[in-house]
Parts: C-alpha cells; sequence; structure tokens
C-alpha cells in the first residue's frame, strides 16, 4: 500500500502539478493551500511525509514543521522553495527536515527524496531500539556500524574501541547532513549552504567546501569503515554510501 502524502504550497498551479505527478506514482495525496490547514489535517489524518513550501501567507514552511514535528514526529518533510537563506538551511538542520529542494526541483529529484525518506521512516520505525538504531529526538543523532564504530553527533565524537575523535560543529554539522541520507547527492553548493549557513555560486562553492571535507576525512582516517563511505561524485559534490546489507 503506497504511503500518505500531504502538499502543502499556496501556488494553485504547483500544488495541483505536484499532487498529480504523485499521484501517477501511486501515492496516496492530499494538498492543502496554508500552513494552517496542514496543521489541522495532519491533527486528524496519517501523514507519512509532507511537501512543504517555505513562502506562505500566515504560517511559513518552518513554522509548519515546528508543529507537525510536536503533533505527528514520524512524518518526514521535504522543505521545497525557491529563497535558499542563512536561517532557513540552520532551522532546516535543528528541524531535522530530510530534505532541503531549491525550486525548481525537476520532478525526478522531488520523487528520488519523496522515496528516501520514507525508506529512512520506515527504517527508523523498524529499528528503533535496535543495535543500530538512529535516535533523532531532541536533537541526538547516534549511529553505530557494524564494526562497531560510534557516531555520537549531539557531542560530535567518533569512537572505536579506545579511539576517539572529537568533530568541529562545522564538521558535524556535515557528517549529520551526510549520514542521515544515504546515497543522496548533495551539491557542493547545497552543502556550504547547509554547513556553514550562507549561500554561494556554483564555482566558489567547491572552493569553500574542500578544506572542510579533507579535514574531516583526516580525522576519520582511524574509522576506514565509516571514513570509506564518504564518496566524492565528480564535478557535483559529495554523497554518504552506506553500509552494505
Amino acid at each position: 500500500m503506497k504511503s500518505n502524502i500531504l502538499v502543502v504550497d499556496d501556488e494553485p498551479v504547483a500544488r495541483q502539478s505536484l499532487t498529480d505527478i504523485l499521484r501517477l506514482e501511486g501515492y496516496t495525496v492530499n494538498s492543502v493551500p496554508n500552513g494552517q490547514a496542514a496543521v489541522e489535517y495532519v491533527r486528524t489524518h496519517p501523514v507519512e511525509l509532507m511537501i512543504v513550501d517555505l513562502r506562505m501567507p500566515g504560517m511559513d514552511g518552518l513554522e509548519v514543521v515546528q508543529v507537525v514535528n510536536q503533533i505527528s514526529p514520524e512524518t518526514e518533510v521535504v522543505l521545497l522553495t525557491a529563497f535558499g537563506t542563512t536561517e532557513t538551511a540552520i532551522q532546516a538542520l535543528r528541524l531535522r527536515i530530510h530534505d532541503y529542494l531549491l525550486k525548481p526541483a525537476p520532478p525526478a529529484a522531488v520523487m528520488n527524496s519523496i522515496k528516501k525518506g520514507l525508506a529512512r521512516r520506515e527504517a527508523r520505525l523498524k529499528r528503533r531500539g535496535g543495535p543500530s538504531a538512529v535516535n533523532v529526538d531532541e536533537g541526538i543523532a547516534e549511529f553505530s556500524l557494524q564494526d562497531g564504530t560510534h557516531i555520537d553527533l549531539s557531542r560530535r565524537q567518533v569512537r572505536k574501541n579506545q579511539q576517539v575523535v572529537h568533530l568541529t560543529p562545522a564538521e558535524g554539522r556535515l557528517l549529520r547532513v551526510l549520514i542521515e541520507n544515504p546515497g543522496r547527492v548533495y551539491s557542493h553548493r547545497e552543502l556550504v549552504l547547509l554547513v556553514q549557513g550562507y549561500d554561494t555560486s556554483q564555482r566558489e562553492a567547491p572552493e569553500i567546501l574542500r578544506p572542510l571535507v579533507s579535514r574531516l576525512r583526516h580525522k576519520l582516517e582511524a574509522f576506514p569503515t565509516l571514513s570509506d563511505q564518504i564518496l566524492s561524485v565528480r564535478g557535483t559534490g559529495y554523497l554518504y554510501e552506506g553500509e552494505k546489507s
């Protein structure tokens, strides 16, 4: 049975277009034109994933996410916006938004994000309490790899046996973005926005990001199972591959 998805966008054409695309993919889709309607819908209906426009009259997208996190914490969120700003990127990280897509996002990119968001939700529900569980409540995120490497992003620590390394805030944010979205390729520009908190050009972004990635990889050399999963995608950006099952 396909998942229940809610589209929240004040632009009728964008809302209808996205709704139609998702229904063609077999999802159960409902749509609302504003944040207040979204909150009321989530209070009374199960929603597994929301696609939320950032800028709307009344409640904006981030305000909607804050409320939904309280009333339906298992709902995954994809934020769709034409306005990437420092404040938005930082708040998106704090609110545990699954993905942050810049408009105009190609339908294939939206569908890929939705599939990964739903898979992440399903895996989290199945693994809750297990040895590899991810606990993201209250900003805590801990991951355990099969070889015993443990990542504690709340303390910005990676450890295995007696080996411990400490990450800077920027290194911790970079690792969080990658590891919480295995298989998702992030462009250099997206990572600068999400990690460093400001937008930059496609040309400048790699130069800004490269030293940070280099420092993180150097610190993780003692944990090859982890470091080997952080891959460079030539000419595009980076991804966290995730452990092979």
